[in-house]
């Protein structure tokens, strides 16, 4: 039973019955079904093994064709829901300060011939000692991450990778249209500190630091410990010889010490799970750019994107294993020893993300129907989407039914699957918008004994499309520096 004050809950029904409304009005073909068939994802025991198996939840009132249909022919609309999740309450960092994160997660899918747009998505841990290659649909997800130890993201955002897009290019587009969204909804207002987007190695930090540069985020993203990046340059002094000043300064090898000098910032903090962390910071430090890659069609001269970078190095991991040293760069220079802290803080809970991807396909079943078309796993991944926000928004309402050999855990530390137990009981109280169904019998169909004369187109897996890479190949004359 909760012991949250009586005001509590009151205010966490209505924004959950106001956020079920609302994605109810959403719903703008077959709603009554996708509203139910959300129930259905929360309200039954254990993980979702089939979707037809939900429609024999007592909160599912139809029958299995109309899951179907609902999956292969309902529409949502999708802009008015993203919106939506912009407007539910956010949790925060210190000094008020959004932090959001993205990445990337495969449903893979290397049995599906029929299945339109499918990406070789590059997949780890699927091999003893090799990472591999395996047909799916990729998902970029955004979400906003909560302070302190926790399995708990805010979905903001998805968008399905297609063969003929640029990662960096959606990426970039999806950030902002995430960001503007929230300063529409008042999440963010002139005079707040700016928000914080953290993200792993797989993207091009810099390039979206660029792209990014008149919107209130700054950047952090790890490098990968081969990278050479640039201080920077020198103050002008008098050359007898004449020439151009130079544009950079000396090279810092991130793998060859002797490179690297006297950082500007050190710091170091206690963690209870890694022993001793050092954090060390140098100013300004930048990648030399070439028109290659993101960069080939900018016109006029390349900027010098300049940033901190930190080196992050623990004592341990877990279980006593030897932790190799970490690199960040962030977008914005001139930075305090309490940013450096903040920053590889923040980059280190972006692994909460994952937990939430390990829940949406582990117990939630996001990676478990066997759609063909892929607009109809988009259908299905935002239900869950929705499905996941409602858990977030009733965690306040939650009691703890644990198991017998479950330790008891206190109500602001319940996992989304401990608060998925109750919402069955949770949901009696909210608002339920989906109309009582009327029987129209069994669809005509196919009948028994016809063969299949309309056969499903095959598809090969579609590899991303192949981009010039040089300014040779687009015609356009080279470059001097």
């Amino acid at each position: 039973m909760s012991l949250l004050p009586d005001a509590v809950r009151r205010e966490a029904f209505a924004e959950a019955s106001r956020f079920r409304g609302e994605f109810y009005e959403c719903l703008t073909a077959r709603r009554d079904e996708l509203f139910e068939l959300t129930d259905a994802l929360l309200c039954v025991d254990g993980p979702v093994t089939s979707p037809v198996e939900l429609t024999l939840v007592p909160e599912h009132r139809r029958g299995h064709g109309a899951l179907y249909g609902a999956l292969n022919r309902g529409r949502i609309d999708v802009d008015r829901l993203r919106a939506l999740l912009a407007d539910m309450p956010l949790p925060r960092f210190d000094g008020d300060r959004l932090v959001l994160a993205v990445d990337v997660s495969p449903w893979l899918r290397s049995d599906a011939p029929c299945s339109a747009d499918r990406l070789f998505c590059h997949v780890y841990g699927r091999a003893k000692s090799a990472s591999q290659f395996i047909p799916g649909w990729p998902y970029s997800f955004v979400a906003v991450l909560e302070p302190g130890a926790t399995s708990w993201t805010g979905i903001l955002d998805v968008v399905r990778l297609g063969p003929e897009d640029d990662a960096t290019a959606v990426t970039a587009a999806q950030l902002r249209a995430v960001v503007e969204r929230l300063i529409a909804a008042g999440q963010w207002t002139p005079g707040d500190p700016d928000i914080t987007i953290v993200m792993d190695a797989g993207y091009d930090v810099t390039r979206l630091a660029w792209v990014l540069r008149d919107l209130p985020v700054e950047l952090v993203g790890r490098i990968r410990g081969d990278r050479v990046m640039r201080l920077p340059k020198p103050p002008r002094v008098y050359n007898p010889k004449g020439g151009h000043p130079p544009k950079h300064g000396p090279e810092f090898r991130f793998n060859k010490p002797e490179t690297w000098p006297e950082p500007a910032i050190t710091t170091a903090t206690d963690t209870a799970n890694y022993g001793m962390a050092e954090a060390q910071a140098w100013d300004r430090v930048h990648p030399r750019l070439t028109h290659r890659s993101a960069w080939l069609e900018h016109d006029g001269e390349l900027p010098i994107v300049e940033g901190t970078l930190v080196r992050l190095k623990v004592e341990h991991l877990s279980k006593e294993r030897e932790a190799p040293q970490v690199w960040l760069w962030s977008s914005k220079t001139g930075a305090a020893p309490a940013d450096v802290d903040r920053w590889w803080q923040g980059f280190l809970r972006r692994f909460d993300l994952e937990h939430t991807f390990r829940f949406g396909k582990q117990t939630l079943g996001w990676t478990t129907p066997k759609l063909r078309t892929p607009e109809a796993a988009d259908r299905w991944t935002w239900l869950l989407v929705v499905a996941h926000t409602q858990l977030r928004l009733a965690r306040p309402l939650a009691a703890d039914l644990r198991r017998p050999w479950e330790k008891p855990t206190r109500p602001e530390r319940l996992t989304p699957a401990r608060v998925r137990r109750g919402f069955r009981n949770i949901r009696a109280h909210l608002l339920c918008p989906a109309r009582v169904p009327q029987p129209r019998g069994a669809g005509p169909g196919r009948p028994p004994g016809t063969k299949n004369r309309r056969p499903a187109p095959r598809y090969d897996v579609g590899k991303t499309v192949k981009r010039p890479e040089t300014l040779k190949a687009i015609g356009r004359p080279g470059r001097s520096w």
